[in-house]
């Protein structure tokens, strides 16, 4: 037998709400000073008026705060809050039937339809007005019971002066409430029967940060001005006016930890390390150098590698980044080497072979003996969770807010769910960026898990279609709700082979798409101003390597970032252009004009009131100079029809004057491989 609900006089329904991921089960993604708009069908049966309003607070708050939802079209309601701190915030929907509202559309339509001079139909029905308004008399008297003060006697005298002309019993009536009455009804609706939607919905409120940034990796080991040195964090301190001058917010460094000896890489990835060889950081761990004094210091995730420096020294860089406008982002990689500390004090967190050895990460045919995974299948997976938290937490209390994450898509899901949940709740203001490269439903499960950012197939989708489409994807809801996008045109892993085939036009083509088609994108460099695309050789069985020849994973790689042909000079200005562009500042108004060449890539972004409107054109093809018709959305770039308007190329200063929506654009590889037009209005004396 069905049990008969507990509310079952409330007849409204709520559904289809959004934003929400997983039916709530996920946060919605948004930044500090959001406008979060809300949308959802809200109904009910018969022919009654619906009204609703959104309810929404702060996780620690408990009182609900209340913004108004409007009616749209087909049963559909809107509204918006704004979120003005970092952290998690809830929402919910009340809807109920609208009695009063109802009232006042059915009133307004009985005084319309009465007989007399200005109605033709002498023989319509008697409208029983006077009836009308005792009723609405009634739904005002329960409106002022709900008010207090002057609000409450305001509405009780219209009450009164309602039931007085009912009680004239005149042939014809005009409408006898103001707007200003209805406003102070509808301010105290009757909220007995009122549907309130379940569960709350909760939405991650992060800083600006998150939304937009421009990433530079570097090797610190590779920092030195004296050829063959280590580099130390006081060489990378050296370096920091010429970062930051190129417009960089995020300085971001592979694994500073001690590198194992055991089983240590050579150049090329070479299974022999010679005497000197250093290593690859990601081999992380040795606890030969754990510290006599200090408990923490054991060799491992929290040390640092001694020739990078101290703690001190760490501090102090820490500062300077932060002094010169940028933050450090540290690599976090969840592995270790048969060196590291917690290969002897919890042997259990790894797997252990038949012959009683640990198992060392394969992907087979490769083999990584200088790498032992994690087993999150371990008997002591509580002690392995608490223990990686940790790793975060050290850091973060040494002035890291900002963690790049090495494969997490090979460590348990859930793990991060919990890890990031935790870690967030309590350092709302850290980011994290997941550098996953895997299957999508894995990566967008490690982004509802609590990664800030993401890396994506950026680099792998290098035609029209491809750019366009996943784009499109990935920017847009349900997948912009809690996915991030951050293009990497190369890592120290990647170098694509557009790159390698390219040469310098593909370079310049490729951080022009990165930096314009998303807020937050990032480079390994000094590499990528140089436009270094020379592969190491193809691993057994395959015919082409998307690795660096003579890697800086494995060997000290020195180099002079403003070297004759560097890239500097146009990622300076593609900083320049992001930071003083606020429609490049996010994502969600990214729109694809159509260009006749299918070469020709072309689209825009703008702010909300099109006070800054970005379009851009990019060549493709890094051999040849390609054109195009462009046919321009003139509405998206809030421009109107059959108008001249002015647009200004920011990386040449440029000005061209444009008519409607269809333009030409000629595009030189080698020399101006793409425009970045700042839409500047209509030309001199057009009319509006």
């Amino acid at each position: 037998m069905i049990v008969k609900p507990v509310h079952g006089r409330s007849r409204v329904v709520i559904e289809e709400i959004t934003p929400q991921v997983e039916g709530g089960r996920h946060p919605a993604c948004r930044i500090v000073g959001d406008e979060v708009a809300v949308r959802a069908a809200i109904f009910a049966d018969g022919h009654d008026h619906v009204s609703a309003r959104l309810l929404y607070r702060r996780d620690s708050e408990k009182k609900w705060r209340e913004a108004p939802m409007s009616a749209t079209n087909n049963d559909l309601f809107a509204g918006t809050f704004k979120v003005d701190q970092t952290g998690m915030w809830k929402f919910s929907i009340q809807g109920w039937i609208d009695h009063f509202d109802t009232w006042v559309s059915d009133t307004k339509k009985r005084i319309a339809a009465q007989p007399g001079p200005d109605n033709s139909d002498q023989k319509a029905l008697p409208q029983d007005i006077p009836l009308a308004f005792r009723s609405g008399a009634i739904l005002i008297d329960g409106a002022a019971k709900r008010a207090k003060g002057a609000n409450a006697k305001r509405l009780a005298e219209a009450a009164k002066s309602l039931r007085a002309l009912a009680d004239e019993g005149r042939e014809l009536y005009d409408y006898p409430l103001g707007a200003e009455i209805e406003a102070l009804v509808a301010a105290y609706p009757d909220l007995g029967f009122a549907t309130q939607s379940t569960p709350e919905i909760p939405v991650w409120v992060d800083r600006e940060r998150a939304q937009f940034s421009a990433w530079y990796e570097l090797f610190p080991r590779s920092a030195s001005k004296i050829p063959g040195q280590h580099g130390t964090f006081a060489d990378v301190e050296a370096q920091l006016p010429e970062i930051a001058a190129m417009g960089f917010d995020i300085l971001y460094f592979p694994p500073i930890s001690p590198i194992g000896k055991a089983f240590r890489k050579g150049p090329n990835n070479s299974v022999t390390a010679q005497a000197g060889d250093h290593g690859s950081p990601w081999a992380i761990g040795d606890r030969s150098l754990a510290s006599k004094t200090d408990k923490e210091d054991n060799g491992g995730h929290k040390s640092i590698h001694p020739q990078l420096g101290t703690y001190a020294d760490f501090d102090k860089l820490v500062a300077a980044i932060k002094a010169h406008g940028m933050e450090l982002a540290l690599d976090i990689a969840f592995q270790c080497s048969p060196d590291h500390p917690w290969v002897t004090e919890h042997p259990s967190w790894f797997i252990t072979r038949p012959d009683g050895s640990i198992q060392y990460a394969e992907n087979p045919p490769k083999k990584y003996q200088d790498i032992y995974p994690l087993n999150f299948e371990s008997d002591d997976w509580r002690g392995l969770w608490d223990e990686l938290y940790s790793v975060f937490e050290f850091w973060i209390k040494r002035g890291v807010k900002v963690f790049r994450v090495d494969n997490p898509h090979t460590k348990a899901l859930p793990f991060w769910e919990w890890c990031l949940g935790s870690l967030r709740q309590k350092y709302p203001d850290t980011i994290y960026l997941a550098e996953a490269f895997t299957r999508p439903h894995v990566m967008y499960s490690l982004a509802k898990g609590g990664y800030t950012q993401s890396y994506t197939y950026f680099t792998w989708r290098n035609t029209k279609p491809e750019l366009q489409s996943y784009l499109e994807e990935i920017t847009q809801p349900p997948v912009s709700d809690f996915f991030r996008p951050n293009f990497w045109p190369n890592t120290p892993d990647i170098l694509h082979k557009s790159l390698q085939d390219g040469g310098r036009a593909a370079f310049m083509q490729r951080v022009i798409l990165a930096a314009t088609l998303t807020a937050n994108y990032g480079i390994y460099g000094p590499a990528y101003e140089l436009g270094e695309n020379v592969p190491a050789r193809p691993s057994p069985g395959k015919t082409e390597s998307e690795e660096y020849m003579d890697s800086e994973k494995y060997e000290i790689r020195q180099r002079d970032r403003n070297a004759e042909g560097s890239l500097a000079p146009l990622i300076t200005s593609l900083n320049q252009i992001r930071r003083g562009n606020p429609a490049l500042q996010s994502n969600g108004s990214l729109h694809f004009h159509n260009a006749e060449n299918a070469q020709i890539l072309c689209y825009s972004k703008a702010t909300d009131d099109r006070g800054n409107v970005i379009l851009v054109a990019v060549n493709l093809d890094p051999f040849q100079e390609q054109t195009s018709w462009i046919e321009l959305d003139l509405d998206r770039l809030g421009i109107p029809a059959n108008q001249l308007f002015v647009v200004e190329d920011l990386l040449t200063g440029v000005s061209y004057t444009w008519r409607d929506r269809w333009n030409y654009v000629a595009l030189k590889p080698d020399t101006q491989p793409a425009h970045v037009f700042r839409i500047r209005g209509l030309a001199p004396g057009e009319p509006s």
